[in-house]
């Protein structure tokens, strides 16, 4: 039996728990069986996940419980978020004949999870979803809140839906099969949590944070645990990113995304090499602007430089020259009256949101790299 933590994503009637441990597939039929509406459930998942037993791992333990199950494995990587998978998969649901109480089970990364959780929201009109991250990156990040979504030629998820799950399941032994630099880049939205909201952990991270990297159980559930503490607090008070406290989660995503855009979604870039890189961005432009010390953003590239992360345009592989930057920009959703949103900091622990960043700041910053 697992070591349990739980938290508790708070939204009233649609809150819902975030149980971490380790062995949690292997646990199913007491941890996701009964919180299921009917005995049946689709596992969405992509070959890689597939490929090292964790799908298998599920059907295993959710069969124990008398739940049936349909597998649905999908190609892995970013471009699979697009229209085309998404109107594959719901062909797929349906030829099993769903009802509104059958459930959709993400069990993969942040790529899964987006489109499962989007097919989920449209199926019949809605039906219930859980979240299985087995990505750091999703663990920490994209299986909470209920964003969900799929990447256009105009942007990174510019069409999707707020659909918030039933249940998260984070189990930590899915951490043991990520390739090491998919291991990495899930430690970048780790760091993100320590520059927007807590000093403390930001030291613990330049101390222990390598520990993560070298398969340390106790480092990776402290990663885990605290950045969604973090990150289940301001989603319960800012659910659909209304009153600005959510947008604070986009540090460094804003120059993210349009690296991404600008890579082509062709899987050379991973989300998580994009934010380290953007959030260096952001707080070199944070300098520039007067609101941190420059000294500020040297401590952040020190760290993400010793987590393995890129932390300049060119070692992402890309050479663009800032004005494509700010046209790929001009697409993203936090645009605003034509105005681009930024979040800045003042240091570690301290984020803010900034709407009236001049985009020739934004150009300098970009031209010196």
């Amino acid at each position: 039996m697992s070591d349990l933590d739980q938290l508790r994503v708070e939204l009233g009637a649609r809150g819902y728990p975030i149980l971490i441990g380790t062995g949690l597939l292997d646990e199913a039929d007491r941890h996701l069986a009964p919180r299921l509406a009917r005995p049946r459930a689709f596992i969405v998942t992509d070959d890689h996940v597939a490929a090292a037993g964790h799908a298998a791992r599920l059907e295993r333990a959710l069969a124990r419980a008398g739940v049936a199950t349909a597998t649905l494995v999908l190609p892995p990587g970013e471009a699979t978020k697009d229209f085309h998978h998404l109107r594959q998969l719901l062909e797929r649901l349906l030829d099993h004949r769903p009802e509104r109480a059958d459930t959709v089970v993400a069990l993969g990364g942040g790529v899964v999870g987006d489109l499962a959780g989007l097919a989920a929201a449209l199926l019949l009109r809605g039906v219930p979803l859980v979240q299985v991250p087995t990505t750091l990156l999703a663990q920490v990040d994209s299986a909470v809140g209920g964003k969900t979504g799929i990447d256009t030629r105009h942007g990174k998820n510019l069409v999707g839906a707020f659909k918030q799950p039933a249940l998260v399941l984070v189990d930590l032994t899915t951490l043991d099969t990520l390739p090491p630099r998919e291991l990495r880049a899930g430690l970048a939205e780790v760091v993100k949590y320590g520059c927007i909201r807590d000093a403390a952990f930001f030291d613990w991270l330049e101390a222990e944070g390598v520990g993560v990297l070298a398969g340390r159980r106790a480092a990776q559930r402290h990663a885990v645990r605290r950045s969604l503490e973090i990150k289940a607090a301001i989603v319960a008070r800012d659910e659909r990113e209304t009153g600005g406290e959510r947008a604070l989660l986009n540090f460094g995503h804003t120059f993210a995304h349009a690296f991404e855009a600008l890579a082509g979604y062709d899987g050379r870039l991973l989300h998580g090499e994009a934010v380290a890189c953007g959030m260096v961005l952001a707080a070199r432009l944070s300098a520039h602007l007067g609101h941190a010390p420059a000294t500020a953003a040297e401590r952040l590239t020190a760290l993400l430089t010793a987590l393995g992360l890129p932390t300049s345009v060119h070692e992402l592989g890309l050479e663009p020259a800032p004005e494509r930057v700010l046209a790929a920009m001009r697409h993203d959703k936090k645009v605003r009256g034509g105005r681009l949103h930024f979040v800045l900091w003042r240091g570690p622990g301290t984020a803010f949101l900034a709407d009236d960043v001049p985009e020739e700041a934004v150009r300098d910053v970009l031209a010196a790299g």
